[in-house]
């Protein structure tokens, strides 16, 4: 190579992934660092998006598409770190004031699950996260979202008030008859134990619900 000539990074994803970092590389690309040749791209074709892509399990990448079962791991894997880091929990001391930051912190999280996920945010008397409890899974009813199980770990905590967070699978956040059944069954027990319900908030895709924002919950 001539002294003055420019180094350009290979053709290939894996060394332009070192030299120039994931954002020299296309989601394509950066499938194929982890896929074997070819299928990068029957896999996005199937599923139409990375997004999309990224809810498949394991299984479905090994029996459905052909993937080798330490390849169908490995992308599985992947998808699931990249959720986690989305994912971690809310920081305790991080002051909360607005429902669109509630729905900020858990959209990536919860957007793209297939069941229904139940939580709480525990806040302190100046609206300071203590921490949040996960409750539980399943379609939103009243069994299933148990008064004892929301407040308990709030009581132990000392929290002045509990934001609640939970998905709409179907993408739609608009709020259920089962919804507002429970938000009216938790908003009654707070009144009761000192712990007051100050919203909430149901995730859909890119948008959310807020019952304090709507007016039916009074703070």
């Amino acid at each position: 190579m001539p002294p003055d000539a420019v180094p350009q990074p290979s053709d290939c994803p894996r060394e332009r992934l070192y030299a120039c970092g994931p954002e020299a590389l296309s989601n394509g690309d950066l499938l194929a660092v982890l896929l074997p040749a070819g299928a990068r791209s029957r896999l996005l074709s199937h599923y139409g998006s990375l997004r999309a892509l990224s809810t498949a399990s394991a299984q479905e990448f090994q029996v459905d598409h052909g993937l080798g079962r330490v390849t169908a791991l490995r992308l599985a894997a992947a998808f699931a770190l990249g959720r986690r880091v989305r994912g971690e929990r809310i920081r305790p001391g991080r002051l909360l004031r607005k429902s669109n930051e509630i729905f900020r912190h858990f959209h990536d999280r919860l957007r793209d699950l297939k069941k229904e996920v139940f939580v709480s945010v525990m806040l302190d008397g100046k609206n300071r996260v203590i921490r949040e409890e996960r409750i539980s899974e399943g379609i939103l009813t009243a069994s299933l979202v148990h008064p004892r199980e929301v407040f308990m770990p709030a009581i132990k905590e000392a929290a002045a008030g509990i934001v609640l967070v939970h998905n709409h699978p179907s993408g739609d956040p608009e709020p259920s008859p089962e919804d507002h059944e429970v938000t009216a069954r938790l908003c009654a027990v707070g009144e009761l134990v000192g712990i007051h319900v100050l919203d909430h908030v149901v995730i859909g895709d890119g948008r959310y619900v807020s019952f304090l924002e709507r007016g039916l919950i009074q703070t």
